[in-house]
């Protein structure tokens, strides 16, 4: 009898293990109160609100064209875990907007980020309007002095930010990560989890 409880408890600690829904890889960030909106401008000179993209799942970086090594690796990230969704790559939108509006032109930034997949898109904005979008983000951004007036770098925060279909921030993406748990991160969010 003894053997039999154990074989039932075990049983049912077996089926509930099942059940259970599965976990994201990334920071889920679901009960923040900010992050909620942006108002930018496209590389092709379209204003971009989130609502744009609704029904879509939506990947938000911070960066610039210059960064040495954080912006082409997550990008590059990115691209894989494109190629990793297959089909439903193009349910998801990644969005990449400037931390350093005073070289990433429209044109420069129209060259770089479709570099890195055709669908990407390039936000940017003044000065002013820049500031605020990280602000809302808390993303942190500072130039640091370079040896001209011209060669700066930029510290800048390095996760992204990952919106649902209904436009609700959902996710904090780790830089490093691998494609293969973004994409799984993803497919649970393009699925309504």
């Amino acid at each position: 009898m003894k053997l039999l409880s154990t074989l039932f408890f075990s049983l049912a600690l077996l089926l509930a293990g099942c059940s259970e829904p599965k976990q994201f890889v990334s920071t889920d960030i679901s009960m923040v109160e900010w992050g909620k909106d942006f108002s930018l401008t496209d590389h092709n000179g379209q204003p971009r609100r989130l609502g744009d993209f609704k029904g879509k799942v939506v990947i938000l970086f911070f960066g610039y064209t210059q960064c040495p090594d954080v912006c082409p690796t997550t990008l590059s990230t990115l691209r894989e875990t494109m190629t990793l969704l297959g089909d439903d790559a193009k349910r998801v939108q990644v969005l990449f907007a400037t931390v350093d509006p005073a070289r990433d032109t429209p044109q420069l930034l129209a060259q770089y980020v479709p570099a890195f997949h055709p669908s990407f898109l390039g936000l940017y904005g003044d000065e002013k309007a820049i500031a605020a979008v990280a602000k809302d983000f808390k993303v942190f951004y500072a130039k640091q002095p370079g040896s001209t007036p011209g060669s700066y770098s930029v510290d800048h925060s390095t996760g992204s930010f990952a919106f649902d279909a209904q436009g609700k921030l959902r996710l904090l993406l780790r830089h490093g990560e691998t494609p293969a748990n973004v994409a799984a991160d993803l497919k649970l969010l393009l699925a309504g989890k």
